[in-house]
Protein backbone atom coordinates (compact mmCIF):
# COMPACT_ATOMS: atom_id res chain seq x y z
CA UNK A 1 0.00 0.00 0.00
CA UNK A 2 1.49 3.34 -1.00
CA UNK A 3 2.28 5.93 1.65
CA UNK A 4 -0.23 8.50 0.39
CA UNK A 5 -3.27 6.25 0.69
CA UNK A 6 -5.95 6.54 3.34
CA UNK A 7 -5.64 4.17 6.29
CA UNK A 8 -8.46 2.89 8.54
CA UNK A 9 -7.32 5.12 11.41
CA UNK A 10 -8.35 8.18 9.38
CA UNK A 11 -11.66 6.65 8.40
CA UNK A 12 -14.17 8.58 10.50
CA UNK A 13 -12.60 11.92 9.72
CA UNK A 14 -12.61 12.09 5.95
CA UNK A 15 -13.46 8.89 4.07
CA UNK A 16 -17.16 9.72 3.61
CA UNK A 17 -19.67 12.42 4.62
CA UNK A 18 -20.89 12.30 8.21
CA UNK A 19 -24.14 14.24 8.03
CA UNK A 20 -25.64 16.03 11.03
CA UNK A 21 -29.24 15.35 10.01
CA UNK A 22 -31.13 12.65 8.13
CA UNK A 23 -32.44 13.33 4.63
CA UNK A 24 -36.03 14.56 4.75
CA UNK A 25 -36.82 12.57 1.62
CA UNK A 26 -35.65 9.33 3.22
CA UNK A 27 -37.41 10.12 6.49
CA UNK A 28 -40.76 10.10 4.63
CA UNK A 29 -40.27 6.49 3.53
CA UNK A 30 -40.80 3.23 5.43
CA UNK A 31 -37.76 2.00 7.29
CA UNK A 32 -35.39 0.03 5.08
CA UNK A 33 -33.11 -2.77 6.27
CA UNK A 34 -29.64 -2.02 4.86
CA UNK A 35 -27.47 -4.81 3.44
CA UNK A 36 -24.74 -4.84 6.08
CA UNK A 37 -23.72 -8.50 6.06
CA UNK A 38 -20.18 -8.91 4.76
CA UNK A 39 -19.83 -11.08 1.66
CA UNK A 40 -18.34 -14.54 2.18
CA UNK A 41 -16.25 -14.25 -0.96
CA UNK A 42 -13.11 -12.14 -0.91
CA UNK A 43 -12.53 -11.98 -4.66
CA UNK A 44 -14.83 -10.50 -7.32
CA UNK A 45 -14.75 -9.85 -11.01
CA UNK A 46 -15.86 -6.24 -10.47
CA UNK A 47 -16.06 -4.08 -7.35
CA UNK A 48 -18.03 -0.82 -7.57
CA UNK A 49 -17.22 1.79 -4.92
CA UNK A 50 -20.30 3.95 -4.28
CA UNK A 51 -24.00 3.02 -4.37
CA UNK A 52 -25.35 6.33 -5.65
CA UNK A 53 -26.90 6.81 -9.07
CA UNK A 54 -23.58 6.39 -10.90
CA UNK A 55 -22.41 3.27 -9.08
CA UNK A 56 -25.79 1.53 -9.24
CA UNK A 57 -26.07 2.22 -12.99
CA UNK A 58 -22.55 0.90 -13.61
CA UNK A 59 -23.15 -2.27 -11.60
CA UNK A 60 -26.48 -2.91 -13.31
CA UNK A 61 -24.97 -2.51 -16.76
CA UNK A 62 -22.06 -4.84 -16.00
CA UNK A 63 -24.52 -7.47 -14.76
CA UNK A 64 -26.64 -7.08 -17.90
CA UNK A 65 -23.68 -7.49 -20.23
CA UNK A 66 -21.80 -10.10 -18.18
CA UNK A 67 -24.46 -12.06 -16.28
CA UNK A 68 -21.92 -14.57 -14.98
CA UNK A 69 -19.63 -11.92 -13.52
CA UNK A 70 -19.47 -11.51 -9.74
CA UNK A 71 -20.16 -7.86 -8.89
CA UNK A 72 -19.95 -6.21 -5.46
CA UNK A 73 -21.20 -2.67 -4.76
CA UNK A 74 -19.83 -1.13 -1.56
CA UNK A 75 -21.13 2.05 0.05
CA UNK A 76 -19.96 3.83 3.20
CA UNK A 77 -23.49 4.85 4.16
CA UNK A 78 -27.08 3.65 3.78
CA UNK A 79 -28.81 3.84 0.42
CA UNK A 80 -31.51 6.52 0.57
CA UNK A 81 -29.85 8.56 3.30
CA UNK A 82 -26.61 8.95 1.33
CA UNK A 83 -25.81 11.90 -0.91
CA UNK A 84 -27.95 10.47 -3.73
CA UNK A 85 -31.06 10.66 -1.52
CA UNK A 86 -30.46 14.28 -0.48
CA UNK A 87 -30.85 16.22 -3.75
CA UNK A 88 -33.90 18.10 -5.04
CA UNK A 89 -35.10 15.29 -7.31
CA UNK A 90 -34.82 17.07 -10.68
CA UNK A 91 -33.89 14.90 -13.68
CA UNK A 92 -32.77 17.51 -16.21
CA UNK A 93 -32.06 16.31 -19.74
CA UNK A 94 -30.29 19.43 -21.02
CA UNK A 95 -26.54 20.21 -21.19
CA UNK A 96 -24.71 21.33 -18.09
CA UNK A 97 -21.37 21.97 -19.77
CA UNK A 98 -20.76 22.51 -23.49
CA UNK A 99 -17.03 23.16 -23.41
CA UNK A 100 -15.42 21.86 -26.57
CA UNK A 101 -12.33 20.17 -25.19
CA UNK A 102 -11.02 20.05 -28.74
CA UNK A 103 -13.93 17.92 -29.98
CA UNK A 104 -16.43 19.94 -31.99
CA UNK A 105 -18.32 23.18 -31.55
CA UNK A 106 -20.42 24.04 -28.46
CA UNK A 107 -23.56 23.38 -30.53
CA UNK A 108 -22.32 19.93 -31.56
CA UNK A 109 -21.43 19.13 -27.95
CA UNK A 110 -24.85 20.34 -26.75
CA UNK A 111 -26.71 18.20 -29.26
CA UNK A 112 -24.67 15.13 -28.32
CA UNK A 113 -25.40 15.74 -24.64
CA UNK A 114 -29.12 16.21 -25.26
CA UNK A 115 -29.23 12.92 -27.15
CA UNK A 116 -27.23 11.22 -24.39
CA UNK A 117 -29.49 12.48 -21.60
CA UNK A 118 -32.64 11.62 -23.55
CA UNK A 119 -31.31 8.07 -23.88
CA UNK A 120 -30.61 7.98 -20.15
CA UNK A 121 -34.05 9.31 -19.28
CA UNK A 122 -35.73 6.62 -21.37
CA UNK A 123 -33.55 3.94 -19.76
CA UNK A 124 -34.39 5.10 -16.24
CA UNK A 125 -38.10 5.29 -17.03
CA UNK A 126 -37.97 1.73 -18.34
CA UNK A 127 -36.38 0.62 -15.06
CA UNK A 128 -39.01 2.47 -13.01
CA UNK A 129 -41.77 0.82 -15.01
CA UNK A 130 -40.22 -2.66 -15.16
CA UNK A 131 -39.49 -2.84 -11.44
CA UNK A 132 -42.49 -0.87 -10.19
CA UNK A 133 -40.31 1.71 -8.43
CA UNK A 134 -42.68 4.02 -6.55
CA UNK A 135 -40.74 7.28 -6.79
CA UNK A 136 -43.38 9.73 -8.04
CA UNK A 137 -41.95 9.92 -11.57
CA UNK A 138 -43.53 13.09 -13.01
CA UNK A 139 -42.44 14.57 -16.39
CA UNK A 140 -44.01 18.03 -15.93
CA UNK A 141 -40.96 20.16 -16.71
CA UNK A 142 -39.52 22.96 -14.60
CA UNK A 143 -39.48 26.73 -14.16
CA UNK A 144 -36.47 29.03 -14.20
CA UNK A 145 -37.07 32.34 -12.45
CA UNK A 146 -35.13 35.55 -11.85
CA UNK A 147 -35.59 38.10 -9.09
CA UNK A 148 -32.94 40.57 -10.31
CA UNK A 149 -32.04 42.32 -13.59
CA UNK A 150 -28.77 40.35 -13.71
CA UNK A 151 -30.68 37.12 -13.21
CA UNK A 152 -33.14 38.02 -15.94
CA UNK A 153 -30.29 38.61 -18.38
CA UNK A 154 -28.82 35.22 -17.49
CA UNK A 155 -32.13 33.56 -18.27
CA UNK A 156 -32.50 35.40 -21.55
CA UNK A 157 -28.99 34.31 -22.52
CA UNK A 158 -29.97 30.73 -21.71
CA UNK A 159 -33.04 30.99 -23.93
CA UNK A 160 -30.81 32.07 -26.81
CA UNK A 161 -29.04 28.72 -26.35
CA UNK A 162 -32.38 26.92 -26.16
CA UNK A 163 -33.38 28.36 -29.51
CA UNK A 164 -30.11 27.21 -31.01
CA UNK A 165 -30.58 23.74 -29.53
CA UNK A 166 -34.23 23.50 -30.62
CA UNK A 167 -35.59 23.35 -27.05
CA UNK A 168 -39.14 24.64 -26.55
CA UNK A 169 -40.13 26.94 -23.69
CA UNK A 170 -42.74 29.44 -22.45
CA UNK A 171 -41.63 32.87 -21.26
CA UNK A 172 -43.42 34.18 -18.17
CA UNK A 173 -43.91 37.69 -16.77
CA UNK A 174 -44.07 38.50 -13.07
CA UNK A 175 -47.88 38.26 -13.16
CA UNK A 176 -47.82 34.93 -15.01
CA UNK A 177 -45.33 33.49 -12.52
CA UNK A 178 -47.47 34.67 -9.62
CA UNK A 179 -50.48 32.95 -11.15
CA UNK A 180 -48.63 29.67 -11.69
CA UNK A 181 -46.37 29.38 -8.63
CA UNK A 182 -48.06 31.74 -6.20
CA UNK A 183 -45.38 34.40 -5.69
CA UNK A 184 -44.66 37.85 -7.08
CA UNK A 185 -41.05 37.64 -5.92
CA UNK A 186 -39.70 36.96 -9.42
CA UNK A 187 -39.65 39.52 -12.23
CA UNK A 188 -39.17 37.12 -15.16
CA UNK A 189 -38.99 33.44 -15.93
CA UNK A 190 -39.70 30.62 -18.31
CA UNK A 191 -40.97 27.07 -18.24
CA UNK A 192 -39.51 24.19 -20.24
CA UNK A 193 -40.49 20.54 -20.50
CA UNK A 194 -36.89 19.41 -19.95
CA UNK A 195 -37.28 17.91 -16.49
CA UNK A 196 -38.78 14.98 -14.61
CA UNK A 197 -39.43 15.05 -10.87
CA UNK A 198 -38.76 12.08 -8.59
CA UNK A 199 -38.65 11.46 -4.88
CA UNK A 200 -34.85 11.02 -4.85
CA UNK A 201 -34.52 8.74 -1.83
CA UNK A 202 -37.31 6.47 -3.08
CA UNK A 203 -35.73 6.46 -6.54
CA UNK A 204 -32.23 5.46 -5.45
CA UNK A 205 -33.62 2.90 -2.99
CA UNK A 206 -35.73 1.38 -5.77
CA UNK A 207 -32.74 1.19 -8.10
CA UNK A 208 -30.64 -0.48 -5.39
CA UNK A 209 -33.31 -2.98 -4.41
CA UNK A 210 -33.91 -4.02 -8.03
CA UNK A 211 -30.30 -4.81 -8.95
CA UNK A 212 -29.76 -8.06 -10.86
CA UNK A 213 -29.22 -11.15 -8.71
CA UNK A 214 -25.53 -11.34 -9.65
CA UNK A 215 -24.88 -7.99 -7.93
CA UNK A 216 -24.16 -7.98 -4.20
CA UNK A 217 -24.75 -4.75 -2.24
CA UNK A 218 -22.79 -4.03 0.94
CA UNK A 219 -23.82 -0.88 2.85
CA UNK A 220 -22.33 0.98 5.81
CA UNK A 221 -18.87 -0.31 4.94
CA UNK A 222 -16.41 2.44 3.96
CA UNK A 223 -13.64 1.72 1.50
CA UNK A 224 -10.47 3.19 2.97
CA UNK A 225 -7.84 2.35 0.36
CA UNK A 226 -7.40 1.11 -3.18
CA UNK A 227 -4.17 -0.46 -4.41
CA UNK A 228 -2.80 -2.54 -7.25
CA UNK A 229 -3.00 -2.66 -11.01
CA UNK A 230 -5.35 -5.58 -11.69
CA UNK A 231 -6.05 -7.50 -9.65
CA UNK A 232 -6.81 -4.60 -7.34
CA UNK A 233 -6.84 -4.68 -3.58
CA UNK A 234 -9.81 -2.90 -1.99
CA UNK A 235 -9.46 -2.37 1.74
CA UNK A 236 -12.61 -1.60 3.73
CA UNK A 237 -13.05 -0.75 7.40
CA UNK A 238 -13.18 -4.45 8.32
CA UNK A 239 -11.61 -6.55 5.56
CA UNK A 240 -9.57 -6.73 2.37
CA UNK A 241 -11.00 -7.71 -1.01
CA UNK A 242 -9.62 -8.21 -4.51
CA UNK A 243 -11.10 -7.59 -7.94
CA UNK A 244 -10.01 -7.85 -11.55
CA UNK A 245 -11.73 -4.51 -12.21
CA UNK A 246 -12.78 -1.58 -10.02
CA UNK A 247 -15.30 1.15 -10.81
CA UNK A 248 -14.99 4.24 -8.61
CA UNK A 249 -18.27 6.15 -8.28
CA UNK A 250 -18.09 7.79 -4.85
CA UNK A 251 -17.88 11.30 -6.31
CA UNK A 252 -15.64 13.75 -4.43
CA UNK A 253 -14.53 11.13 -1.93
CA UNK A 254 -12.62 9.36 -4.72
CA UNK A 255 -9.85 11.80 -3.78
CA UNK A 256 -9.38 9.81 -0.58
CA UNK A 257 -8.50 6.84 -2.77
CA UNK A 258 -5.94 8.84 -4.75
CA UNK A 259 -8.10 9.81 -7.77
CA UNK A 260 -8.66 13.30 -9.22
CA UNK A 261 -7.07 15.07 -6.28
CA UNK A 262 -6.18 18.08 -8.43
CA UNK A 263 -9.48 18.10 -10.36
CA UNK A 264 -12.42 17.69 -7.97
CA UNK A 265 -13.61 19.36 -4.75
CA UNK A 266 -16.66 18.87 -2.55
CA UNK A 267 -19.37 21.36 -1.67
CA UNK A 268 -22.22 21.02 0.82
CA UNK A 269 -25.62 22.43 -0.02
CA UNK A 270 -28.78 22.54 2.08
CA UNK A 271 -32.50 21.85 1.94
CA UNK A 272 -35.58 22.01 4.13
CA UNK A 273 -39.04 20.49 3.82
CA UNK A 274 -42.31 21.61 5.37
CA UNK A 275 -44.87 19.30 6.95
CA UNK A 276 -47.75 18.24 4.68
CA UNK A 277 -49.64 21.49 4.11
CA UNK A 278 -53.42 21.97 4.41
CA UNK A 279 -55.32 22.45 1.15
CA UNK A 280 -55.74 26.16 1.75
CA UNK A 281 -52.01 26.68 2.22
CA UNK A 282 -51.16 24.54 -0.80
CA UNK A 283 -53.42 26.72 -2.92
CA UNK A 284 -51.18 29.68 -2.10
CA UNK A 285 -48.36 27.86 -3.95
CA UNK A 286 -50.23 27.74 -7.26
CA UNK A 287 -52.81 25.38 -8.67
CA UNK A 288 -50.50 22.69 -10.10
CA UNK A 289 -49.99 19.73 -7.73
CA UNK A 290 -46.24 19.73 -8.40
CA UNK A 291 -43.69 22.16 -9.79
CA UNK A 292 -40.08 23.19 -9.32
CA UNK A 293 -38.06 26.40 -9.80
CA UNK A 294 -34.38 26.62 -10.71
CA UNK A 295 -32.76 29.96 -9.74
CA UNK A 296 -31.10 32.30 -12.22
CA UNK A 297 -27.88 32.24 -10.19
CA UNK A 298 -26.18 29.03 -9.12
CA UNK A 299 -26.08 30.22 -5.51
CA UNK A 300 -29.75 31.13 -5.64
CA UNK A 301 -32.66 29.25 -4.11
CA UNK A 302 -34.31 26.18 -5.66
CA UNK A 303 -37.99 25.56 -4.86
CA UNK A 304 -40.15 22.49 -5.23
CA UNK A 305 -43.82 21.86 -4.49
CA UNK A 306 -44.23 18.10 -4.17
CA UNK A 307 -47.03 15.71 -5.07
CA UNK A 308 -47.25 14.86 -1.39
CA UNK A 309 -48.33 18.40 -0.51
CA UNK A 310 -45.04 19.58 0.95
CA UNK A 311 -42.76 22.45 0.02
CA UNK A 312 -38.98 22.16 -0.33
CA UNK A 313 -36.46 25.01 -0.25
CA UNK A 314 -32.80 24.45 -1.21
CA UNK A 315 -30.06 27.06 -1.05
CA UNK A 316 -26.45 27.91 -0.13
CA UNK A 317 -23.05 26.28 -0.44
CA UNK A 318 -20.17 25.65 1.93
CA UNK A 319 -16.73 24.32 1.09
CA UNK A 320 -15.78 20.84 2.29
CA UNK A 321 -17.59 21.17 5.65
CA UNK A 322 -21.25 21.18 6.68
CA UNK A 323 -22.65 24.29 8.35
CA UNK A 324 -24.55 24.01 11.68
CA UNK A 325 -28.14 22.93 11.06
CA UNK A 326 -29.63 25.67 13.26
CA UNK A 327 -27.91 28.29 11.10
CA UNK A 328 -29.08 26.51 7.94
CA UNK A 329 -32.67 26.37 9.17
CA UNK A 330 -32.71 30.10 9.85
CA UNK A 331 -31.31 30.87 6.41
CA UNK A 332 -33.80 28.64 4.57
CA UNK A 333 -36.73 29.97 6.60
CA UNK A 334 -35.79 33.48 5.53
CA UNK A 335 -35.68 32.42 1.85
CA UNK A 336 -39.13 30.84 2.19
CA UNK A 337 -40.67 33.82 4.02
CA UNK A 338 -39.36 36.37 1.51
CA UNK A 339 -40.93 34.47 -1.39
CA UNK A 340 -44.19 33.50 0.30
CA UNK A 341 -45.01 35.99 3.06
CA UNK A 342 -48.69 35.02 2.74
CA UNK A 343 -48.16 31.55 4.21
CA UNK A 344 -49.63 30.95 7.68
CA UNK A 345 -46.40 29.29 8.81
CA UNK A 346 -42.82 29.04 7.56
CA UNK A 347 -41.85 26.12 9.76
CA UNK A 348 -39.96 23.13 8.40
CA UNK A 349 -40.25 19.54 9.52
CA UNK A 350 -36.86 18.46 8.11
CA UNK A 351 -33.61 20.36 7.50
CA UNK A 352 -30.56 18.61 6.06
CA UNK A 353 -27.36 18.98 4.11
CA UNK A 354 -25.93 17.06 1.17
CA UNK A 355 -22.54 16.93 -0.47
CA UNK A 356 -21.77 17.09 -4.17
CA UNK A 357 -18.57 17.16 -6.18
CA UNK A 358 -17.65 20.01 -8.49
CA UNK A 359 -14.90 20.64 -11.00
CA UNK A 360 -13.46 24.00 -11.94
CA UNK A 361 -14.94 24.06 -15.45
CA UNK A 362 -18.02 21.90 -14.82
CA UNK A 363 -16.66 18.93 -16.76
CA UNK A 364 -16.93 15.31 -15.59
CA UNK A 365 -13.93 13.20 -14.58
CA UNK A 366 -14.81 10.13 -16.65
CA UNK A 367 -13.11 7.13 -18.19
CA UNK A 368 -10.49 4.45 -17.64
CA UNK A 369 -7.90 5.82 -15.22
CA UNK A 370 -5.57 2.91 -15.85
CA UNK A 371 -6.13 -0.61 -17.10
CA UNK A 372 -9.03 -2.13 -15.20
CA UNK A 373 -9.73 0.99 -13.09
CA UNK A 374 -12.68 3.16 -14.16
CA UNK A 375 -14.13 6.33 -12.66
CA UNK A 376 -17.02 8.75 -13.12
CA UNK A 377 -16.87 11.55 -10.54
CA UNK A 378 -17.61 15.26 -10.32
CA UNK A 379 -21.32 15.34 -11.22
CA UNK A 380 -21.45 19.13 -10.63
CA UNK A 381 -24.87 18.94 -8.97
CA UNK A 382 -26.57 17.01 -11.77
CA UNK A 383 -26.05 13.49 -10.53
CA UNK A 384 -29.48 11.91 -10.89
CA UNK A 385 -29.71 11.72 -14.68
CA UNK A 386 -26.17 12.63 -15.67
CA UNK A 387 -24.66 10.32 -13.06
CA UNK A 388 -26.93 7.47 -14.07
CA UNK A 389 -26.15 7.75 -17.77
CA UNK A 390 -22.40 8.08 -17.32
CA UNK A 391 -22.48 5.20 -14.85
CA UNK A 392 -24.22 3.08 -17.48
CA UNK A 393 -21.56 4.02 -20.02
CA UNK A 394 -18.80 3.26 -17.53
CA UNK A 395 -20.25 -0.23 -17.05
CA UNK A 396 -20.21 -0.70 -20.81
CA UNK A 397 -16.61 0.48 -20.99
CA UNK A 398 -15.62 -2.02 -18.28
CA UNK A 399 -17.18 -4.76 -20.41
CA UNK A 400 -15.31 -3.71 -23.53
CA UNK A 401 -18.45 -2.45 -25.29
CA UNK A 402 -18.32 0.26 -27.94
CA UNK A 403 -21.14 2.63 -28.85
CA UNK A 404 -21.65 6.08 -30.39
CA UNK A 405 -22.83 7.33 -26.98
CA UNK A 406 -19.63 6.15 -25.30
CA UNK A 407 -17.52 7.70 -28.05
CA UNK A 408 -19.34 10.99 -27.54
CA UNK A 409 -18.89 10.84 -23.78
CA UNK A 410 -15.16 10.22 -24.11
CA UNK A 411 -14.91 13.27 -26.37
CA UNK A 412 -16.42 15.74 -23.91
CA UNK A 413 -14.29 18.30 -22.12
CA UNK A 414 -12.19 17.10 -19.18
CA UNK A 415 -11.85 18.79 -15.76
CA UNK A 416 -9.23 21.49 -15.51
CA UNK A 417 -6.50 21.69 -12.87
CA UNK A 418 -7.12 22.95 -9.34
CA UNK A 419 -4.39 24.54 -7.22
CA UNK A 420 -3.29 22.75 -4.03
CA UNK A 421 -4.43 23.66 -0.54
CA UNK A 422 -4.52 26.20 1.05
CA UNK A 423 -4.69 28.19 -2.20
CA UNK A 424 -7.62 26.06 -3.36
CA UNK A 425 -9.68 26.81 -0.26
CA UNK A 426 -9.01 30.54 -0.48
CA UNK A 427 -9.94 30.61 -4.17
CA UNK A 428 -13.15 28.56 -3.81
CA UNK A 429 -14.39 30.30 -0.65
CA UNK A 430 -13.71 33.66 -2.30
CA UNK A 431 -15.64 32.56 -5.39
CA UNK A 432 -18.58 31.46 -3.23
CA UNK A 433 -18.62 34.81 -1.43
CA UNK A 434 -18.49 36.69 -4.72
CA UNK A 435 -21.33 34.65 -6.20
CA UNK A 436 -23.38 35.14 -3.03
CA UNK A 437 -22.95 38.87 -3.38
CA UNK A 438 -23.79 38.77 -7.07
CA UNK A 439 -26.84 36.57 -6.48
CA UNK A 440 -28.47 39.14 -4.23
CA UNK A 441 -32.23 38.54 -4.15
CA UNK A 442 -31.78 35.26 -6.06
CA UNK A 443 -30.64 33.74 -2.74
Amino acid sequence: MSSNQVTPSRLARDAFPAYQAASGWNALLPARMPHTRAPVARSFDVIVIGAGFTGLAAARRVAELRPNATVLVIDATTVGDSSAGRNSGFLINLPHNTGMGGHGSPLEVARKQIQLYDTGLKWLHELVTMHGIDCGWNPVGKYHAAATPDGEQRLRDTLAQYREWGVTYRELSRDALQSEIGTGYYRYGYHSDSSVFVQPAAFVRGLADSLPDSVRLWENEPVVSLDGNGPFTVTTATTQLSAAQVIVANNGFARKLGLARDRVFTIYTYAAMTPALPAGELAKLGSAPEWGVIPANRLGTTLRKTLGGRFVVRSAYSYEKERPMAEVGTMLTDAYRRRYPQMASHKFEYVWGGVTALTRNGALYFGEVRKGLFASIGCNGAGVLKGSMFGKLLGEMACGQQSPELSDALGFERPTWLPPEPIRRVAIVSAIQYQKHRAGRER
